[in-house]
Formats: structure tokens, sequence, C-alpha cells
């Protein structure tokens, strides 16, 4: 049968992966017996490959394999490759996703403290839907303050925290290796800007070099969990009150995956992993879709109000990836109703991050950034809230421009985790989920990982984080304001058609102040609002 397949059906061309190691092999062992011995070292190349060969003709998993041996292989070795090849020599500037060159570059030279002026003008079309506009003034305000910051906690708060304008988003130990989880944190530590754990726990690596922590606890409370998995408020407590961890977090849901839970799957629960997850080694890893500790909005913010009280009266604040609209504004109601505010919310886009997904929940489900912002800052201000309770926002961040138009919708703040792992030397190559990431940044692989080189990388952090910050100002300037806070949708402009360009302001209508208490109807949330309950996050007729 095997016979009959090498020649059949034109084998003998589909066959050549087996027909050239087998002519090879033979004319070596020819060349060895009748010219040189030194010929036989020709088999240490060509018998594995015809050994490959005979093998990828006999298995039974894989189509092309056994049709053509050995040659089928380079279908999966240029797989491999394509991400580099495409990135290298096939992209032009603005081609590449989910970051195109341009941005990538300039996260680099800002990295590097090199120059990251552009020259010869944008290379955006000003003229299309991929060209937006702060609008300066034509009296800019060189006096403003180089650097503000945004002091977090409401008046239940005994320790309010004075955030950064830009900090590291959400990711985790285990989904990171500890040398990025260590060059991050120094970073945070020389720049002073917070470091946010994700919802792997808090690792001895989060604590190593002193930088602020905001410690992320998600629906599996690693790092504070019983044996049955549920949130343990000794072990919290005792973590949360440590002097580096300036804030602690709520993840309800995130932009790669909202509503879905994760898998860190066995062969990536190593020992030390399990032990700051407070899991089993060597044994799947789940974090469930939902809170076990909570159902209902009023059940949340009195979660959050215990771990405000565990931790010793530091801020608390949810991140989310806004679904449906009325949940938000049954936050809202439930505040107003309870007299329990969290401290800040962080709204992350559907856009995705660091964390891999599947495919249908990366592509469609979950709000982009700005309108969830929209929903989420109105309801704050449609409710009295907005001088209360802080927000920030984290979805592809990685220049002083995306921070402005953030800030134009209402964050107080951003955080940014892909444009980091690029300041460490990430160069998207997609293999996040796989523990094969080429700089050491997403890996355990103590091997990969050497690469990394801690406090150099660390000072990269830091250079990213100021020089974007730098630029951040320099927009401030040009806009004749003193701090982002001042950013209004009036400075965010973009094409309605090709000879109308319209503020933000008129794509999306900002409430009155407090006018969800007293006039709902007469709002454009007035649907959402009647369908909010603060006792359910369902729907009420």
């Amino acid at each position: 049968m095997l016979v009959r397949g090498l020649f059949a059906d034109k084998g003998v061309e589909r066959n050549l992966g087996f027909w050239i190691p087998l002519a090879l092999t033979v004319a070596l062992a020819l060349l060895g017996a009748l010219i040189s011995n030194g010929f036989y070292w020709g088999f240490v190349v060509v018998v594995p490959l015809l050994l490959i060969a005979l093998w990828d003709m006999v298995q039974t998993s894989h189509s092309l394999r056994r049709n053509y041996p050995l040659s089928a292989r380079f279908r999966w070795l240029f797989e491999d490759l394509r991400p580099f090849l495409r990135s290298y020599i096939v992209e032009g500037p603005l081609d590449g996703r989910p970051f195109d060159r341009v941005a990538r570059s300039l996260v680099y030279a800002r990295a590097k403290h090199q120059e990251d002026a552009h020259p010869f003008g944008t290379e955006l079309d000003v003229y299309s839907e991929e060209y937006e506009a702060l609008c300066h003034s034509i009296n800019p305000n060189p006096k403003a303050p180089k650097r503000t910051r945004v002091t977090v906690g409401t008046e239940q708060c005994s320790k309010p925290y004075d955030a950064a304008r830009l900090n590291i988003s959400a990711m985790s130990f285990g989904a990171l290796g500890n040398h990025a989880i260590e060059a991050l944190n120094m970073g945070a530590k020389i720049g002073d800007f917070y470091h946010d754990t994700g919802e792997g726990g808090l690792s001895p690596y989060h604590l190593k070099h002193g930088g602020d922590i905001v410690w992320e606890l998600g629906s599996g409370y690693f790092g504070a969990r019983s044996d049955d998995g549920n949130f343990d408020p000794e072990s919290f407590r005792d973590k949360a009150q440590h002097d580096q961890v300036k804030m602690t977090e709520i993840k309800l849901s995130q932009g790669a995956k909202p509503g879905h839970g994760g898998l860190l799957p066995a062969a990536k629960v190593t020992e030390e992993i399990a032990k700051t997850r407070q899991v089993p080694a060597n044994q799947d890893c789940l974090s469930p879709p939902g809170h076990p500790a909570f159902s209902t909005p009023r059940e949340m913010l009195e979660f959050a109000a215990k771990m405000r009280e565990l931790s010793g009266g530091k801020p608390v604040g949810i991140k989310l990836c806004v679904g449906m609209p009325h949940e938000v504004f049954a936050i809202c109601k439930a505040m107003l109703d309870s007299g329990i505010y969290i401290d800040f919310i962080v709204v992350d886009g559907g856009g995705g991050g660091t964390g891999a997904a599947p495919l249908e929940l990366s592509d469609h489900v979950g709000l982009p950034l700005r309108i969830g912002l929209h929903y989420v800052n109105n309801a704050l201000i449609g409710t009295g809230l907005k001088d209360k309770i802080k927000l920030a926002a984290s979805e592809k961040v990685f220049s002083g421009s995306a921070i402005a138009m953030n800030a134009a919708l209402g964050a107080n703040w951003c955080n940014a985790a892909r444009a980091f792992m690029f300041s460490l030397g990430c160069v998207q190559s997609l293999r996040c989920h796989t523990g094969t990431c080429p700089t050491g940044v997403a890996t355990s692989s103590p091997a990969r990982q050497r690469g990394l080189v801690i406090p150099e990388k660390a000072q990269r952090v830091a250079n990213f984080q100021s020089k974007t910050l730098d630029s951040l100002h320099d927009i401030v300037v040009a806009c004749g304001l003193e701090s982002p806070d001042e950013f209004t949708p009036q400075h965010l402009r973009q094409w309605k058609n090709n000879a109308e360009m319209i503020p933000w302001s008129q794509i999306v209508h900002e409430v009155e102040p407090g006018k969800l208490l007293h006039e709902p109807e007469d709002t454009a949330f007035a649907e959402y609002w009647r369908m909010a309950d603060p006792d359910t996050f369902k729907p009420v007729a």
C-alpha cells in the first residue's frame, strides 16, 4: 500500500520530500564506499530527513504530511514565520495590527530615550475617518504644570492615593514571567506611577522593588481565596495592608474576554505560580465568569466596602468592559440608595489586551472603550457622583494624544498594558498565550527570560511613561489648558462626512449634572435609567 502510494497519481512529484533524502542517502553511501569515508558525515543531515519523511507517509493525523512527506512541513514553518515576515518585510508603517509599526516605533524610541519626532508630516490621510483632531488654542498656556496627579478616594476612604496620569494596566504573574513583572515594578518605582497586578495575585515579584501596587481581585480571588475558591477575608487583609498596595480593584470583566473568566492550563501552573494564586500546582487554574461573593449591584458595593475596611481604608474600585449600559446605571442607583461609594472605576475597552481569548469574544463581545466611557461618565455626571468617583480608561493607550482623547470623554487617567510590554522589548509576535514569547516577556521559561535584563528594561519602562506624559503636557499647553481634566468633548473632533468635521459633543450628548435624579425622561439615557435596579443586574420592565 505504501509503495502504491509512492507511484500512483503522480506520486513521484508529490513524494519528492521522500525521494530526494533517499537519493542523497544512497549517493552518500556510494561516495563513502568508493571515494572517502568523509562522505558518511552527510548521513547526519539526510538520514533524519529520510526518517521524518517515512514517518509523515505512515502517520494518520495530517493529510498534507501524508500526501507530501517532509515538504508539507514548510507550510507550518512559514506559518510560524509569517508574523515576523509580514511585520519586517511586507507591512507598511500604518498596516500592522493590533498595533502598527508607527505606534510600536514610538514606544521603542521613547523607552530607549531616543528621538521620537516624526519627519515630513503625518502619514495619515487627514481627510479620511482615520484622522481625528484635538483642537488647539490660539492662546497656548506654557505655564501649565508639567505633571499633575489625580487624588483617588471618597470621604469613605481614609487613605486616598494620588495616581499618575499613565499607569501599568493589569497583567498577571503567570501570563508574564517574573523578569517582566520585576522590570515593570522597578520602572513604576523609578517613575512614581502604579503597577496593576492583574487577577493572578500579589506575587513577591510585585513587591521586590518597591513600586506602587494596585491589587486586582478577579472572580477566582487568587491570593485571597479559601480552599473551596471563595473569598478569604483574612488572607486578603494580610496582603492588602502592605505599604506598597495603594488601592484594590474588583475585576468584573475585561476587554479581551468580557464575561468569560479565564483558564491557566496545568502546564503553566508551576509551584511558584500556584503558591501566589493559592491553588494546587500542575492543575488547570480556573477563574469563573462571575463572582461567587455577590450577584447584585448592592451586594457588590457591600463587598467593596468590606475590601476597603480590610485594607485599612485604602481606595477600592471596579474594572469592567461595558456590555449592557443599564448595569452601569444600576450600580449608580445602588450607590445612591445604599450610601456606599466605590472610589474609582476603570473602563476597559472591547478591543482587548494582553489576555488571550476566544476569537468570537475578542471580535464581537464588549463595547469599545469610547462608548463604554461615554456611558459610565454620563451615569456619574447624571447622578451627581462625578466629583466623588474617579474614572480611568484602558484600551490601546500608547501616546499622549490617546490620553488626551480619553480625558476629553471623562477619563481622569489611563492605564496601558501592551504599550508597556513594547517598552520591555515585545515585538508583537502574537505568542503571548503559548509560553514561547521570543523576547522573554510573556513566558515563564528561564531560558527565554534570560534575554530580559531587569534593571535595563525597568529604566525603559520609566522612560516611556515619562516621555509620554511629556507629550501629554505639550498637548495641554497647545490647547491652552491647565491640566488634562479640562479637556471636554469639544476638544475632540472627527469627520462626519467628506465636508464636515464635528466635535464629540455633537456625536454623544453629555447629560447635565444631576439631571438623572430629577428629570431622567429628558435625557438620552431615560430607557437605561428605567431598566436599572440597585438589587439586580437584570433589566427591569
